[in-house]
């Protein structure tokens, strides 16, 4: 993995006016492209919700089916330990709810109409009062499921609000308050990460199977500086919201 891709890679935060700590909304969805992505991308935020009594609910779009180097590596077993890894680290978060799967193939995933659905189905069944994923519009953006993740996240609240997108649902059409969106290139919205370092580390460690291709972090000594990529990471973002660890994001808040 190149640094350019490595996601907890210490980056400039356009410095800014930021909001700051949403009240802890009673439920979240965050909808990832991988298992993985959602801990990455607001793993301290989700913990801290949960220690606060949020029901906490995640998504992942894809099977994660691609995630390994090892080209003989039998790809139902791997699809297998991913799902597993990904319960063991929402429960490493304290979150309490549904730990759902879209099922897509790794790196095939598409926002079309048809995930969309799935996506509104979702956000309609546990009706979450904040939503979380992916920035579609981040620049450069190189793994094509994180940019259709992002999309679905953003258009499977549109669809799941109004009444009229997929009548067949058996659910009432749900309208969320707030939609984040980590790895922003422009974020202005910061959840104060301090004393939940630990629940995301905790969290991303579930993920055995992504230590090498992922977090390069295949022995003690690299786990260590993993550690401190996270961290650098937060201290970065904290550093340019006004707080010693952050997670920052896209605020939308006009659903």
């Amino acid at each position: 993995m190149t640094e350019a891709q490595n996601p907890l890679t210490p980056a400039s935060v356009n410095l800014g006016t930021f909001t700051s700590n949403l009240d802890t909304p009673e439920s979240a969805l965050a909808i990832g492209a991988h298992p993985d992505d959602v801990d990455f991308g607001a793993g301290a935020t989700l913990a801290k919700w949960a220690a606060d009594g949020c029901l906490v609910h995640l998504l992942v779009c894809t099977d994660g089916s691609k995630g390994s180097w090892d080209a003989a590596e039998s790809v139902e077993a791997l699809i297998n330990t991913r799902q597993e890894e990904q319960k063991a680290a929402a429960s490493a978060l304290g979150a309490t709810g549904e730990v759902a799967f879209l099922g897509w193939p790794d790196g095939e995933l598409e926002s079309t109409m048809v995930q969309r659905d799935q996506v509104a189905w979702w956000i309609r069944k546990l009706k979450p009062a904040v939503v979380l994923g992916h920035d579609p519009w981040k620049r450069y953006r190189l793994h094509p499921d994180h940019r259709h993740a992002g999309w679905l996240a953003c258009d499977g609240v549109v669809a799941a609000r109004d009444p009229l997108f997929f009548p067949d649902h058996p659910f009432e059409h749900h309208r969320p308050s707030h939609l984040l969106l980590w790895e922003a290139d422009e974020p202005d919205h910061a959840e104060d990460a301090d004393g939940f370092i630990d629940a995301k580390y905790t969290a991303l460690l579930s993920h055995t199977s992504q230590f090498e291709s992922t977090m390069d972090a295949g022995t003690d000594p690299e786990l260590i500086q993993f550690r401190q990529r996270v961290e650098a990471k937060m201290r970065t973002a904290g550093k340019a919201a006004g707080m010693v660890h952050a997670e920052v994001f896209k605020l939308i808040d006009d659903l």
